[in-house]
């Protein structure tokens, strides 16, 4: 498969500890019990398309994953006996001190970033101001790519794919833009599903630039990903004013 001459580098929306939290918050698991295979799986899945797709991944998930590999191959060893002198090193306890930290640290982090959409709210007429029963929660960029899978994944047989097709992300861009400022509600909000979004391409090849694109303008500002529930259907923002 070909993939667009253009990089989206990942690491400008979250790193390789977003993605494992993500992960064991979707499947409801306990922090300090990770069923490690299953994990590392998913995790791979995740960097795997991202990879596909030209994901500028930063070198820290390619760590991540050498480390769960290595977690993983650790507890197929045989336990030592307690006759041994020597402490053992349990990496998947190193891994889970990392992650509960860093978990408290975007729990800080969110209440931060909460308030300071408030201010957007409060000063910056463009922001889209939500009230309670909308979409209210910031989809991370995880969610995105979780959507996108499935999507390239569940696409019918007959889809094209149009092997020296060039599409520049730039003009996708200006695409998704015009289509969102013909989205307007009677609130005067301008959005979209981010499914049709995708959907409206005609190609795999299309879809792909499509995403990489969503991505550029949620890094420019000038789109917003937001949810109604956690995990649920995604909705694209268009912010006017840029």
């Amino acid at each position: 498969m070909i993939t667009p001459q253009y990089n989206v580098n990942l690491e400008l929306f979250e790193g390789p500890l977003d993605l494992l939290l993500y992960l064991i918050k979707k499947n409801d698991m306990d922090i300090h019990d990770i069923r490690i295979s299953q994990i590392t799986a998913e995790y791979l899945g995740y960097i795997d398309i991202m990879k596909q797709i030209n994901l500028d991944i930063a070198s820290e998930f390619l760590v991540m994953a050498a480390t769960l590999m290595q977690i993983k191959a650790h507890m197929l060893l045989p336990r030592k006996t307690s006759e041994s002198s020597e402490e053992e090193i349990d990496p998947q306890a190193d891994l889970i001190a990392k992650l509960v930290e860093y978990q408290k640290y975007k729990g800080v982090s969110q209440i931060l970033s909460g308030k300071e959409v408030h201010e957007q709210g409060v000063y910056y007429k463009d922001y889209p101001v939500f009230t309670d029963d909308e979409f209210v929660l910031d989809a991370n960029v995880f969610d995105l790519i979780d959507t996108f899978r499935k999507i390239i994944t569940e696409l019918p047989k007959e889809t094209k794919e149009v092997l020296y097709e060039e599409i520049p992300v730039e003009r996708k861009i200006r695409e998704i833009l015009d289509f969102l400022d013909s989205q307007e509600s009677p609130e005067g909000k301008k959005f979209a599903n981010f499914e049709d979004i995708l959907l409206r391409e005609t190609t795999r090849m299309g879809i792909i630039v499509a995403f990489l694109a969503l991505l550029e303008l949620i890094r420019l500002k000038q789109i917003v990903a937001r949810q109604a529930t956690i995990f649920g259907k995604i909705r694209i923002y268009r912010i006017d004013g840029n």
